[in-house]
């Protein structure tokens, strides 16, 4: 597509104004200049010259300001748009001080100090394709700028031996994840010393993505390395690269553990922009139960989630996002664009990518093989190859997860198309920021799922495009998170007294735990790791829970991917139909101690849906606060579920095959909740009878937990819920909302304090839906366990409305 521009791919989107109905808002962003700086003068003369050669004849302002800081001394952190060129930020310095002590050494090879110190540069990012493309940029560099002296690798869980040990001996740079750090690296330092002791630098890339559960793991790991670096005599300067977040110098310093004012922020992005065209989007409700006959190819694909269980409303329901977004996809591709289209789960990238193939084969069968589906839990070959064909334009389309959200370079997009509110601003801008790169126009649209953040999204474009975007938030002192790191810290070497500043104020509480269990050993000289089992195995960065599933096909034994241990027993479940590069495989075996899924290659015209059953115990209550009868309470609870069985659904149209039970091990969750509870004085108040009441706590709980992620910085799927008529341990009428997060992530601390507002905004999105009854829109949820049965929309009202009078008193 030549010289595209913003109002040729809306006119696309648009059918040619039969779809404008559908476009809730459109918002056209003005281009913006971009503003030259000059190559620093220590800048290395070699580096300069291979920038240039690739293009790059004088940095951007932001990058010069960055890399200054960075030289200076100062941790930086640079939170700039995508596309704004911030690995050259880090880089330049970073490189630039490996070349000048390695020229110091060879000028006066005698000086023992230059013989040993190299200066040593660590890369972190969040995953492995970031620092296999990060590689590739930095060959280029080399290679362009001729220089042979800078020894770069990656290393990662599928490094072998023999390649560790030559980057152990050898490397300057080093690109890797904190998951090899924390499982590999720290634990085996005194093999990795060269490296320490020569630390200048440590990268963390795309830093925004260290939040929540993860982002607490995440700054716990670089706690233990700068305590391992300062053992080797090393005090690397930290350079973090972040997308634009709120507040990004407090954000970098709890990440590092250091104080705010020790953290320089760059936030003045100086790199040119496209004009771009932001259209918010809401899918037409369907005529009746069948496909949508306004639609030139109508399909309904399931919902997102693959726990997902769509519900019965009377009113009709609104097309999926999903099957929108194939739509529209497929009209960018016949046209020529080159687009991403973002889903919100694997099921979800697998359908756009085959409805959209489908769609564009009829018209032109050759472009079946230019739509392509990305994802994690693919093969990292699958991934690379995946990436490439985009990037030459080999590939015109990618259905991907969040999995491309991050910096892996895909430039020269034209179209994002994001199927359901990625869940932050922060994360809209990222995928946003992969249309119209290099200064080229770009558009992209957020298509809204039926969920009721969304609907208020797409008809209030100001809490979309005017407001702020969020801080990155997670809590490193989170016990769960924090009692496994301080064991793997003794295990690296024996934590002092004097070091516990480090892990935060509740480390020495902790650490007393751990020492009365005898987990931990106090010396007098600190504290040791006595077993003889490797400490860092005691937790999963990624919370997910074990060691993923690995999905195998029984007649070749062809890895086709993976699955996090936490969604196995709802995705591999024996029966379960599991999609990969639109082929469908049934799960034969599940065994769980092994971690392998055995599936078969199977055409089949069904999809399929777990049930599962929740229960929650309160285990403590950490804080509590009354609305007069109303109490509401902070504190742990223990959250077991059980998949019970699945559902068989004919596709497109969703109708009931069959269920069959299952018989699989309950799993239980101990996380942080909010709760509030309702005596019978006000259920009377409220006019809910015994038999509303369930249906009325119920819808209460799906839009309340719809609605947090508009106040707390997190996703619905960082949550959970569960609703009572009468708890056991509350002996009332109860609704829970909670982390779904091993020990909590701050979600339910932040729906605890802001309560009022909270359950106000839940009031008002409900009451304002057009539905009768109940619908995707307001109070049903995507991934409900009892088909979204009771609900009762009119009840949830009334009793909504009695809660925030005794709140207003």
């Amino acid at each position: 597509m030549e010289h595209v521009t913003a109002d040729d791919l809306l006119d696309v989107l648009l059918a040619g104004g039969r779809r404008a109905e559908r476009a809730t808002h459109v918002r056209h962003l003005p281009a913006r200049e971009g503003r030259r700086g000059a190559w620093p003068a220590w800048a290395d003369a070699d580096l300069v010259r291979g920038y240039r050669a690739l293009g790059i004849e004088a940095p951007w302002q932001h990058q010069v300001q960055a890399a200054q800081a960075a030289r200076d001394g100062r941790h930086t952190v640079l939170a700039t748009s995508t596309g704004s060129g911030k690995s050259l930020a880090y880089w330049l310095p970073a490189l630039t001080a490996v070349r000048e002590r390695r020229a110091a050494g060879t000028l006066d090879p005698g000086r023992i100090e230059t013989a040993q110190r190299q200066a040593g540069v660590l890369y972190l990012c969040p995953t492995k394709a970031l620092a296999a493309d990060q590689l590739a940029a930095l060959e280029r560099l080399l290679a362009a700028a001729q220089v042979r002296d800078v020894r770069v690798a990656q290393c990662d869980g599928d490094t072998s031996q023999d390649e560790r040990r030559w980057i152990r001996d050898h490397a300057d740079v080093v690109l890797t994840n904190p998951d090899f750090l924390h499982f590999s690296l720290l634990p085996q330092h005194q093999r990795w010393s060269r490296l320490l002791a020569s630390l200048q630098y440590v990268v963390l890339d795309e830093c925004h993505a260290f939040r929540g559960v993860f982002g607490a793991h995440v700054a716990l790991v670089l706690r233990r390395l700068r305590r391992l670096a300062e053992a080797y005599g090393a005090s690397p300067v930290f350079v973090l690269a972040s997308a634009t977040t709120a507040d990004p110098a407090a954000s970098a310093a709890r990440l590092l553990g250091v104080d705010p004012d020790e953290v320089e922020a760059v936030t003045d992005d100086a790199s040119p922009a496209g004009r771009k065209t932001v259209v918010l989007w809401q899918p037409p409700e369907l005529p009746g139960r069948g496909p949508d006959s306004g639609a030139p190819w109508a399909s309904l694909l399931p919902d997102e989630d693959p726990w997902a269980t769509p519900g019965e409303p009377e009113d009709r329901p609104r097309r999926t996002a999903t099957a929108e977004i194939a739509d529209l996809l497929a009209d960018l591709v016949a046209h020529g664009a080159r687009s991403l289209a973002f889903t919100r789960s694997r099921r979800a990238a697998e359908s756009v990518a085959t409805t959209t193939r489908e769609h564009v084969g009829a018209l032109d069968p050759a472009l079946r093989g230019a739509v392509q589906a990305y994802r994690g839990g693919y093969l990292p070959e699958e991934r690379r190859g995946l990436e490439r064909a985009i990037r030459d334009g080999s590939l015109r389309a990618l259905a991907t997860t969040n999995a491309l959200e991050l910096g892996v370079d895909i430039s020269g997009l034209d179209a994002v198309l994001i199927a359901g509110w990625p869940g932050t601003r922060v994360s809209f801008w990222q995928q946003a920021g992969r249309a119209g790169r290099a200064g080229a126009d770009g558009l992209v649209a957020l298509v809204a799922r039926e969920d009721p953040l969304d609907t208020y999204l797409v008809h209030h474009p100001e809490a979309v495009l005017d407001a702020p975007v969020e801080a990155t938030t997670f809590d490193p002192g989170n016990p769960y998170v924090l009692a496994p790191h301080l064991c793997a810290a003794a295990a690296e070497r024996p934590v002092r007294a004097d070091e516990l500043a480090l892990f935060g104020p509740r480390a020495a509480a902790v650490l007393e735990e751990l020492t009365e269990h005898g987990v931990l050993r106090r010396r007098a000289s600190g504290w040791y790791w006595t077993h003889a089992e490797p400490a860092s195995r005691l937790t999963d960065l990624r919370g997910a829970g074990g060691d993923p599933v690995r999905v195998v096909e029984s007649g070749t034994g062809r890895v086709l991917g993976t699955v996090d241990a936490a969604s196995s027993d709802a995705t591999l479940h024996p029966g379960a139909v599991y999609v990969h590069q639109g082929a469908t495989f049934v799960v034969d075996d599940l065994h769980a101690a092994d971690h392998v899924a055995l599936v078969t290659r199977r055409e089949v015209d069904y999809g399929t849906w777990a049930r599962w059953l929740t229960t929650t115990a309160v285990v403590d209550v950490r804080d509590e606060r009354a609305w007069g009868p109303v109490a509401w309470h902070l504190g742990t609870v223990d959250v077991t579920s059980q998949v019970l069985g699945f559902q068989r659904k004919h596709l497109p149209d969703l109708q009931v095959l069959g269920y069959e039970d299952l018989e699989l091990p309950p799993r239980t969750l101990r996380t942080t909740s909010v709760w509030w509870t309702v005596p019978a004085s006000v259920l009377e108040e409220a006019g809910v009878t015994l038999e509303a009441l369930p249906g009325a706590l119920h819808a209460a709980e799906h839009a309340s937990i719809g609605l947090l992620p508009l106040l707390a910085t997190c996703d619905r799927w960082d949550l959970g819920g569960l609703s009572t008529a009468l708890h056991p341990d509350t002996g009332e009428a109860t609704v829970f909302v909670h982390d779904a997060h091993p020990g909590g992530a701050g979600f339910a601390e932040r729906g605890f304090e802001l309560g009022a507002a909270w359950l106000a905004a839940t009031r008002d999105a409900i009451a304002a839906c057009a539905c009768a009854t109940g619908c995707p829109a307001c109070v049903q949820s995507p991934k409900c366990g009892n088909a979204n049965h009771p609900l009762d929309k009119a009840a949830a009202l009334r009793l909504l409305d009695a809660v925030l009078r005794h709140a207003r008193a």
